[in-house]
């Protein structure tokens, strides 16, 4: 019974699970390891990010490249509409006439671009010195047609 214990259990093999969990989980690691190591794989997670935001970037410049043209630009409901949003919210400044009060005229030359895409961006996000954004507070749908609305008196001479 004094016997020292590794005599004891010499005769006892190591359970054959036990050897397959761990060069199992040795291989696990050296896998992982190799795979997730920047200076091994090349991989990042900074490299993964920054595809994803490429793609959100490019996402969204097609997502603003499909609305530089006014969806409610010949819609005479809309143009009703947007005449009714320009009265409550642009006439102040603008004059009723469009011809300008505090603000600038809107039957002119528009000094921040003429195109679609700009004049939507100038009423969203406001331009300095005095033009407050109103894309908050009007919304996407509201902008265009009071643009439509805008855009049928300086196209086509009508009187608001």
């Amino acid at each position: 019974m004094d016997e020292p214990i590794g005599k004891l259990e010499a005769h006892n093999k190591v359970p054959r699970g036990f050897l397959v969990l761990l060069f199992g989980l040795i291989a696990l690691g050296v896998y992982y390891i190799a795979a997730y190591t920047p200076g091994i794989s090349g991989w990042s997670q900074y490299k993964v990010l920054s595809k994803e935001m490429e793609a959100e970037k490019a996402k969204a410049a097609a997502g603003a490249a499909k609305m530089t043209e006014n969806p409610y630009e010949r819609d005479e409901k809309a143009v009703a509409e947007g005449q009714v949003l320009y009265a409550a919210k642009c006439a102040e400044c603008h004059g009723k006439d469009l011809k300008g009060a505090d603000g600038p005229s809107l039957v002119g030359h528009l000094k921040f671009g003429e195109i679609d895409g700009k004049k939507y961006e100038s009423i969203s996000e406001g331009r300095p010195g005095g033009m407050p954004g109103f894309g908050a507070e009007l919304g996407r749908d509201r902008i265009w047609k009071v643009l439509a609305y805008v855009d049928s008196v300086r196209e086509y001479g009508k009187k608001p």
